[in-house]
């Protein structure tokens, strides 16, 4: 289960007249429009309730569209997150709110999909840069990919890892790392150079078998 679910506050919603079963919230006896009506009015016990009853739903989409258990609990946290941050804007009228809870989740999981995409261009990028002797692109891009999953980016020096932590992980481009670190551009696509050509070299062994 993510994260989230031991995260989510848990209090018991009114009103008193209302009693549930032992084990569970008054939240959690709520039909979906009182739920709904909770979570717009901020009562964070109906989000507890709300991830309880949707959350499998929602990681099961998203590990079906993106075939991996990590990125499924990352997406499943960011759409209650999303929930949350976008409870004002439910209007009952143009769907029920679990309708409204998977169109969260698909614009999620695109948003999944987009990150993979730009770091798959970001691997290939790099590896254009590189001069390579008799290797393909492919096996490069594959090797780079392999390097990072290791942990060997952690072996580079301290900018360089930095730039390449923030260009992989959180895909900044070379403009956006320079913003962030306060670092001029020229710096910034020398840190990457260097990085990358080091991550090659530390490589050559495995890719010339």
């Amino acid at each position: 289960m993510s994260p989230l679910s031991s995260a989510l506050p848990c209090a018991p919603a009114s009103p008193p007249a209302v009693t549930a079963p032992a084990g569970t919230t008054v939240a959690e006896c709520l039909t979906d429009e009182e739920l709904a009506r909770g979570l717009a009015a901020g009562d964070e016990a109906c989000l507890a309730a709300a991830y309880r009853r949707w959350s499998a739903l929602v990681h099961t989409l998203a590990r079906r569209s993106l075939g991996d258990t990590g990125e499924a609990e990352d997406v499943t946290q960011l759409v209650f997150l999303g929930v949350w941050r976008g409870r004002a804007g439910y209007r009952p009228e143009r769907g029920t709110v679990g309708g409204w809870i998977v169109g969260i989740t698909r614009r999620k999981i695109a948003d999944a999909l987009a990150a993979r995409t730009r770091r798959a261009e970001l691997v290939a990028s790099a590896a254009s840069v590189l001069v390579l002797t008799d290797q393909g692109g492919d096996r490069a891009e594959t090797a780079l990919d392999r390097v990072l999953l290791r942990g060997e980016l952690a072996m580079l020096p301290a900018p360089q890892r930095q730039v390449l932590r923030l260009a992989f992980y959180e895909d900044l481009s070379q403009t956006q790392i320079a913003a962030r670190t306060g670092w001029p551009l020229g710096t910034v696509k020398s840190h990457a150079r260097r990085g990358l050509h080091q991550l090659r070299r530390r490589l050559e062994p495995e890719t010339s078998r």
